[in-house]
Formats: C-alpha cells, structure tokens, sequence
C-alpha cells in the first residue's frame, strides 16, 4: 500500500456542515426564528469573505466577526459572541458523513491520519470529542491557529512537518474543495483525492483521484 499518512479535510469530507441548522439553533437562543431568506442573506455575505480568508486578503478574526456585524446590529451583542455561539452550536450539529466511522476503522490500523481545516479551533476539539472520533487522528491543523490557510503552500508545508513521512509520495490528500484542498496539495507536489458528491469539475484543477462517496476512499488506498 502506497499511503502511510492521510491527510483529510474536515467539513463535508468527514463531518456534514449544516450551517443552516447551527444558526437556527445559535439564534434560538436569541429568540429568533431564523429563516431560509435570512440564511441566503447570510450567505451573501459569508461566502465572499471565506474566499477572501483563503486568499490571506483577512484573517480569521476579521471573517467570524464581519459575518455577525449585522445581527449584533439588530440584536444588541458582540459579533464575536455571536460566533462563538454559532461554532459551538455547529459542533452540536456535527455529524459524521456516512461510511466515515467505518473507513476510519479500516484506514487506522495501516496509516497515519490527520486533519487539515481551514475551519476554527474552537470548533474542532469539540466536535471530535462529541463524535468519539479522536483517537484515530495524529493531530489537527487548524488554519486559524498557524494563521494561514488552504491553498496557501506553507498550510501543508506545516502539516508535512508534522506528519514527517519518509517521502511525499506516501502522503495522501482528502477534501471535498477543488481550490483548498486538491489545489493546494497539488502545489505541494502531494497526491490528492477530490470528493466529488456527484459533481462535476468544471475547473482546471486535476486531483489524482476522485470519488463520489467517501467510503470510496478505501478502494482507493488498497489500490495504491
């Protein structure tokens, strides 16, 4: 088998990311019902400010707080409580994708896995407690720890320090992200396997591999 370290993205490769249903339950709290007209409003502004963290033009600060500023507005609250709200809401939303229990089962007992996000420390620990799913992971890089981000090169060229494998070529990239994940492994000179959940790649970004389901992964390494 070619992989002894796999590196896996974390949301929507491993865990779902219902963003809706953490903000519902985080804006309950405030007594509000929050909508599917005040999500896409949210997203409108969300979106384009993830894109700019993951060119490095903000920083993590900048994206958790920007995202609230308009309903700290309305509701008289700091948007920094607001998010610290809302990752501790999604971390009580998380779920395992299906297959993922499993194939980390399988995975762990013949390579080294790791998490590579460019998602919020606060975050991670929780949700990996809650999920019982800990013990399979090496460790954990978190962009807003090392302050940069996916597809930043210096992100997987800390990882790879971390992980230390014997040669590049036994390490492995998991994500769902063409341009976080496939892109930045790729520019590291790393193999990569994109998550495709049934879409097409519509981009120039070519990943090793590409699997509709995660379980698929397993096929994958035997393979190598």
């Amino acid at each position: 088998m070619k992989y002894n370290w796999i590196l896996f993205d974390a949301d929507e490769t491993l865990f779902s990311f219902d963003s809706f249903a953490g903000l519902k339950q985080l804006f309950a709290h405030y007594n509000v019902d929050f909508t599917e007209e005040d999500f896409k409003e949210y997203q409108q502004l969300n979106k384009p400010l993830w894109v700019a963290y993951q060119d490095g033009k903000i920083d993590a600060k900048t994206l958790q707080e920007s995202r609230f500023a308009e309903w700290g507005k309305r509701l008289a609250v700091k948007p920094a409580d607001l998010n610290h709200g809302f990752l501790l809401s999604m971390a009580e939303v998380c779920r395992p994708l299906d297959g993922v229990v499993e194939m980390l089962q399988r995975l762990h007992q013949r390579s080294k896995l790791a998490i590579i996000t460019n998602g919020f420390t606060a975050m991670q620990q929780l949700r990996l407690n809650k999920t019982g799913l800990s013990d399979y992971f090496e460790f954990v890089v978190v962009s807003e720890e090392i302050g940069v981000s996916k597809p930043n090169p210096q992100f997987f060229r800390h990882a790879l320090e971390l992980a230390s494998p014997k040669d590049t070529k036994q390490v492995l990239v998991v994500g769902d992200t063409l341009e976080s994940d496939i892109l930045g492994g790729n520019n590291v000179g790393l193999d990569t396997c994109w998550l495709d959940h049934g879409r097409e790649n519509l981009t120039e970004i070519k990943p090793t591999y590409q699997i509709p389901r995660i379980a698929d992964l397993l096929q994958v390494v035997e393979n190598s």
